[in-house]
């Protein structure tokens, strides 16, 4: 028999001895935070039924650690806002993202969530970052659920490099602040 290493995921960095491991909390809590995002769909429009496709057996969302939708914004974590967002839908989506708990991540699928899509229209927000900020932007129109899927990838690869202080800092709050309806 020949003696092959099998390729396996690397801890995060730290120390390593007989019997213990040490790293740092920042590195464990982005760990366990990234692998256990809990989504909220805001779904208006097509965009919608490709997460519903995302959350089926074929592409399987869970093996991410996010299958468990929640439809209250006080026990999710993670805003996947999906489809066209009018101005009056606004405020709404705003109230959502500010009763859910921090660390709180925000995702626009599809055109119309990123950019108002083809409806450059007075009635249509033309970006949710207009409102909210946002973390990751999947293009599409709609976006394929493997395109979704790679969008929780990115986030969870942001979340797990995120300091667990990031979100009190004076910068981050400015930038809340800076949002106007």
């Amino acid at each position: 028999m020949s003696d092959t290493k099998t390729n396996m995921v690397a801890p995060p960095e730290g120390v390593v001895g007989e019997g213990y491991f040490a790293t740092k909390l920042n590195d464990v809590v982005g760990l366990a935070r990234a692998n256990s995002l809990w989504p909220l769909p805001f779904a208006t429009s097509c965009c919608g039924i490709e997460f519903m496709a995302t959350m089926a057996s074929h592409y399987d969302l869970a093996r991410f650690g996010s299958e468990r939708v929640s439809f209250s914004p006080r026990q999710a974590d993670m805003l996947m806002v999906m489809g066209t967002i009018s101005k009056k839908m606004a405020p709404i989506l705003r109230q959502v993202y500010e009763q859910m708990s921090e660390p709180r991540w925000v995702i626009a699928v599809g055109a119309c969530a990123s950019s108002g899509g083809v409806f450059d229209t007075y009635s249509v927000l033309q970006g949710i970052d207009k409102v909210i900020p946002v973390d990751v932007y999947v293009p599409g129109c709609p976006p394929r659920p493997e395109q979704i899927v790679d969008g929780v990838m990115q986030l969870q690869e942001l979340v797990k490099n995120e300091s667990v202080r990031r979100r009190n800092s004076p910068e981050y709050k400015e930038l809340l602040a800076s949002y106007n309806l």
